[in-house]
C-alpha cells in the first residue's frame, strides 16, 4: 500500500488519499467530535499476538497525574466534550486511574473503559468492578472468542478461566442487564490477519453460546478487524502482510467514512500529545495543526481539523467499515480495541 501520486506540486497523496480522492471525500476532515480518549498507558498484565500496542508487562509508559489533571481542566472548559474513553495497555494498572474515572465522572461526563478483564483477578484489583458499577462506568471488554482455546491462544494461557468468572461477576453487579443502565460490551476480533465476520451474526452466536455454557448476558458485540502493525505484523511474512493489506485497501468503501472514529474523537497518549487516533498514536503521527499538545488544546480549531491519513486507514473503511461502536449508538468512535 506505498503507492503515491502527485495531483499538485506541493501535494503528493498516499494510497488511502488516493481511495479518498477518487470517491469525492478527500481531504477528510473531523467533526464537531465529543469523545476524548486518553491512553493512561502501555504496560498491560497480558501479551496479546494481535497487540498493535505492544503492551505488556514490560512496558513502562505511564500518564501522570499533571497530564491527567490537564485532562480534566480540558473536560471542565469544553462542554461539547461529553464522553470520556479510557485505555491502554491495561488502563487500570495506571495507579491514578481511580482518580481519573472518579473526577470525570463526578463531573457528569460519560466515562468508558477498555479492559482485557483478566486484570480484575490480579492482586489489588479485586474491588475495581464495583467502583466501576459505582461510578456507572460502562465497560469495553475484550473477549475474541467463546471458547477457552480461541480466547487463550490469543491472550495467553488461562486467560479464559479468569474473565469467565468476572463476567459473572459484572453481571450479578447489573452489567449487560436491561434496566440497570450498567453497559457491558464485548469486544471480537479475529485470531490473525482477517476481517471480522458480519456484526449481527456473530452477536447472535456470542449471546446464545455464553448464556448457554456459562450464564452470561452482555450489551452489544462490537467485531473488528486486526491492525496489520505491533505484534501482529511482526508475527506475518512479507506476503502475508502484502496480502491483507491489498484485501483491506480492495474492500475500501467510502461510505463507511461518515463513522469512522478520528472523525468523531480526539486521542491523547500517555504524554499529553494529540492524534486524530490511536492508530496514529502508535505510527507517532500528531494532529496537523499547531494545537498539537493539552497545553495548547483548542477544541474550536480541531473540530474541523484535516485528519492525518495514511494506508492504515483503510482497516477503518473495509467492508461494512469499523467505528468501534454498537449497532445503534451514536457517533461516539473510540480505540479500535476492547483491551
Amino acid at each position: 500500500m506505498s503507492q503515491t501520486t502527485t495531483y499538485r506540486d506541493d501535494v503528493t497523496l498516499n494510497a488511502f488519499e488516493l481511495k479518498l480522492k477518487e470517491s469525492g471525500h478527500y481531504p477528510l476532515k473531523a467533526g464537531r467530535f465529543n469523545v476524548l480518549e486518553a491512553n493512561v498507558g502501555y504496560r498491560c498484565n497480558l501479551r496479546c499476538t494481535h497487540c498493535y500496542v505492544e503492551a505488556s508487562p514490560e512496558r513502562t509508559e505511564e500518564m501522570s497525574p499533571d497530564i491527567i489533571d490537564r485532562i480534566l481542566d480540558v473536560l471542565r472548559e469544553n462542554p461539547p466534550l461529553t464522553t470520556v474513553d479510557i485505555t491502554g495497555g491495561a488502563p487500570e494498572l495506571n495507579p491514578h486511574y481511580g482518580y481519573f474515572v472518579k473526577s470525570a465522572a463526578g463531573m457528569g461526563k460519560k466515562v468508558m473503559v477498555r479492559s482485557n478483564l483478566a486484570i480484575f483477578a490480579e492482586p489489588g484489583m479485586e474491588d475495581i468492578p464495583e467502583f466501576l458499577a459505582e461510578n456507572r462506568v460502562k465497560i469495553i471488554a475484550s473477549m475474541p472468542c467463546v471458547t477457552e482455546e480461541g480466547v487463550d491462544k490469543q491472550r495467553g494461557r488461562g486467560t479464559y478461566r479468569k474473565i469467565i468468572p468476572v463476567l459473572k461477576r459484572l453481571n450479578a453487579l447489573g452489567y449487560g442487564k436491561e434496566g440497570t443502565s450498567l453497559e457491558l460490551d464485548l469486544v471480537f476480533n479475529p485470531g490473525g490477519p482477517a476481517l471480522a465476520p458480519e456484526r449481527q451474526m456473530l452477536e447472535r452466536v456470542y449471546k446464545d453460546k455464553l448464556a448457554e455454557m456459562h450464564g452470561i448476558v452482555f450489551n452489544h458485540l462490537i467485531a473488528l478487524p486486526n491492525q496489520p502493525g505491533g505484534r501482529l505484523r511482526k508475527s506475518m511474512s512479507d506476503e502475508e502482510i502484502q496480502a491483507y493489506e491489498k484485501e483491506l485497501e480492495d474492500k475500501f468503501n467510502p461510505d463507511a467514512l461518515e463513522n469512522v472514529m478520528c472523525r468523531h474523537i480526539i486521542n491523547i497518549s500517555y504524554d499529553g500529545r494529540l492524534y486524530d487516533c490511536e492508530c496514529a498514536q502508535m505510527a507517532g503521527l500528531q494532529v496537523r495543526q499547531d494545537i498539537s499538545t493539552l497545553e495548547n488544546f483548542d477544541y474550536e480549531r480541531l473540530a474541523g481539523r484535516e485528519i492525518v491519513t495514511m494506508p492504515y486507514c483503510f482497516i477503518c473503511t473495509a467492508g461494512a467499515g469499523t467505528t468501534c461502536l454498537p449497532a445503534g449508538a451514536s457517533k461516539a468512535g473510540g480505540s479500535c480495541r476492547g483491551g
